[in-house]
């Protein structure tokens, strides 16, 4: 299993760093300081960067880091920092190994959030960027509801022990949702309860796993009665499947 520790950033972003013997990758670093201080910390050699998608809260730090670490590779979509001449552009299914430290990641397109977003997975681990939240998932901006739809479809086809490790902790507030939209989901309103005493502690609520999202993530529960009559009832049309119930979901908690 990957050591992975948690860098938080900026008001509500989590920069993930993953340790293998004095060398670290870091996913979606939005700024660099945190990152360095963490580095200098512990005696670390960065490695790698793996980024998801262009958005500044995701990639600010690159540019530093790279200059301070100028061995390092990064990894990310093909409009990702293009100008950065070590980039690394990824496709679906590309992998992304490491013999000397062990490890191999395999990289996932999952549009929706944006049209290039990409995830990386491999040894138990899902570093998901703003595609799949704990409860939620990522807003649509340059993606569709049906490419987003299908990009969480995919996700839950991983193992449900998964480490889940999205990039922003919004549990909460997602969780939240998933109440408004299934109250009588009792594995919903004690996973809320738990997170709630974790952010009361200043805690980190992620990782989760594929297993809690399936349970209590209404966007990967449109098959559910019960979400399907929430959707049915905060529209004016009929829908008439799924990818419909997601995307009536996402406008709904855009406008909460």
């Amino acid at each position: 299993m990957l050591q992975v520790q948690t860098i938080p950033s900026r008001q509500d972003n989590y920069i993930w760093l993953i340790k293998q013997g004095d060398q670290a990758i870091v996913v979606d670093p939005g700024e660099s300081a945190p990152v360095i201080e963490r580095l200098r910390q512990q005696s670390l050699n960065l490695r790698a960067i793996f980024l998801t998608h262009h958005h500044h809260d995701h990639v600010d730090g690159v540019a530093a880091l790279s200059e301070l670490y100028p061995q390092c590779e990064v990894y990310g979509p093909k409009i990702t920092l293009s100008a950065v001449p070590q980039l690394k552009p990824m496709n679906d299914q590309d992998l992304i190994s490491f013999p000397d430290l062990g490890l191999t990641f395999t990289v996932w397109h999952t549009p929706g959030h944006t049209a290039e977003h990409i995830v990386f997975h491999s040894h138990g681990a899902l570093f998901c960027g703003d595609t799949l939240f704990s409860g939620g998932c990522g807003r649509l901006f340059t993606g569709t509801a049906e490419q987003l739809y299908n990009s969480l479809q995919r996700l839950t086809t991983l193992p449900e022990d998964t480490l889940v490790y999205p990039a922003h902790e919004y549990t909460y507030n997602n969780l939240s949702y998933c109440l408004l939209v299934e109250p009588d989901n009792m594995f919903t309103i004690k996973r809320i309860k738990e997170v709630s005493k974790l952010r009361q502690q200043g805690c980190p609520t992620l990782p989760s796993t594929i297993e809690i999202e399936k349970q209590s993530n209404v966007f990967l529960r449109t098959k559910m009665p019960s979400v399907a009559v929430f959707a049915q009832n905060s529209s004016n049309l009929y829908l008439e499947n799924e990818i419909q119930i997601f995307a009536i979901l996402r406008e709904k908690k855009n406008n909460l």
